[in-house]
């Protein structure tokens, strides 16, 4: 029984890593006032169109404060404007502490030079910070 659970625990990992590798798009929050992961923010990615934007996906950081697989499909990420926006006045709010800001957006134009981008998000009540990651 172990052994059957470790080899599915390890299944479930390798393809997930494997899906992860496949995405060109992950996002990572981190908490700089406990220097701890940030799970349960709430993220959306759009993209921009002359419309204004679409949403292509709505998704939760895990316990290690990470989406690896933001992007809806595989492959790469078409070129264009996209918006990250991290809900992080919800997730502040479920943690009984004030913010100042209830959303961080986050707008950066994916231009076919990077098979994969990477956006961290270092986050405390009152202040933020983020860059191109890897």
């Amino acid at each position: 029984m172990c052994k059957s659970v470790l080899l599915t625990a390890c299944f479930v990992f390798f393809s997930a890593m494997t899906q992860a590798a496949n995405n060109p798009l992950s996002v990572h929050v981190l908490n700089t006032t406990t220097g701890l992961p940030s799970s349960g923010v709430e993220v959306i990615l759009e993209v921009q169109q002359a419309s204004g934007w679409k949403e292509l996906a709505r998704k939760t950081t895990n316990a290690q404060g990470r989406i690896p697989v933001l992007y809806p499909e595989a492959g790469a990420l078409p070129k264009g404007i996209y918006r990250v926006r991290f809900l992080t006045g919800d997730w502040f709010a479920r943690q009984h502490q004030p913010s100042f800001f209830p959303e961080i957006p986050v707008i950066f134009a994916a231009n076919d030079d990077l098979p994969h981008y990477h956006i961290p998000l270092l986050l405390s009540p009152y202040g933020y910070s983020t860059y191109r990651g890897n």
